[in-house]
C-alpha cells in the first residue's frame, strides 16, 4: 500500500505541475514513457498511462480543451455530426495538436470511414510517434479492411512503446491466427 501511495504522489506531481502548455510536445512525457517501457509494476504503468493521456488531453488553449472534451462527450452519446464539427474546429485552430487528430481518426473509425480514419491516425503519428492509442487504433482499422499483416504491425509497433498495452497481445495472436485459417 505504501509503495502504490509513493507512485501516485509521484506521478500526482506530474499532472500537478501541468503548464498551460501541455500536449505531446511536453518535456514530461519521456519519463512517463520511460515508465511504461522499463516498469513491471502494473500500478506504476497504469498511473503513467493515465498521466499521458491527461497530457495528450491538452492543447494549451482551454477553449480548443474543452471542445475537444465535449467533442468526446458528443462521440460517446453517438452524436456524431457534432462531434465532427467540434473536432474539425479544434484541428483548424491547433493543427499541431496530436490528440485533436487522434479523436477525430476515432470519430471516422466509428463511423465507418476507414480510410479518413487512417489518415488522421497517420497524422497523430507524425505529431506525436509514440501515440500508442493511435497505433493501437490503427490496428482494428487494419483489421475490419481484413489487412492482418498491417493490424500486426501496427500492434506490435503500439506493444514497442507501451509493452503492457492491454488487450494487444490476445489481439495480434487473434489475427495471427486469422492469417493462418485462411492459408489452410
Amino acid at each position: 500500500m505504501q509503495k502504490f501511495l509513493l507512485i501516485a504522489v509521484l506521478l500526482c506531481g506530474v499532472l500537478i505541475t501541468m503548464t498551460a502548455r501541455a500536449d505531446q510536445t511536453d518535456e514530461r512525457l519521456d519519463e512517463l514513457f520511460q515508465i511504461l517501457r522499463g516498469s513491471d509494476d502494473l500500478d506504476k504503468v497504469g498511473l503513467a498511462e493515465q498521466a499521458i493521456w491527461g497530457i495528450w488531453m491538452k492543447s494549451g488553449d482551454d477553449e480548443m480543451d474543452l471542445l475537444l472534451e465535449q467533442g468526446a462527450m458528443q462521440m460517446q452519446a453517438r452524436q456524431f455530426g457534432a462531434a465532427l464539427s467540434m473536432f474539425n474546429t479544434v484541428i483548424a485552430e491547433r493543427p499541431e495538436f496530436a490528440e485533436g487528430w487522434n479523436k477525430r481518426a476515432t470519430l471516422y473509425y466509428l463511423m465507418g470511414e476507414l480510410d479518413r480514419s487512417i489518415a488522421d491516425c497517420e497524422k497523430t503519428l507524425a505529431l506525436e510517434p509514440r501515440h500508442f492509442g493511435a497505433l493501437f487504433g490503427l490496428g482494428l482499422i487494419y483489421a475490419a479492411k481484413r489487412q492482418e499483416d498491417k493490424a500486426i504491425a501496427s500492434l506490435e509497433r503500439a506493444l514497442m512503446v507501451h509493452p503492457h498495452l492491454s488487450n494487444a497481445v490476445d489481439f495480434i495472436n487473434e489475427l495471427k491466427s486469422r492469417l493462418k485459417s485462411r492459408e489452410v
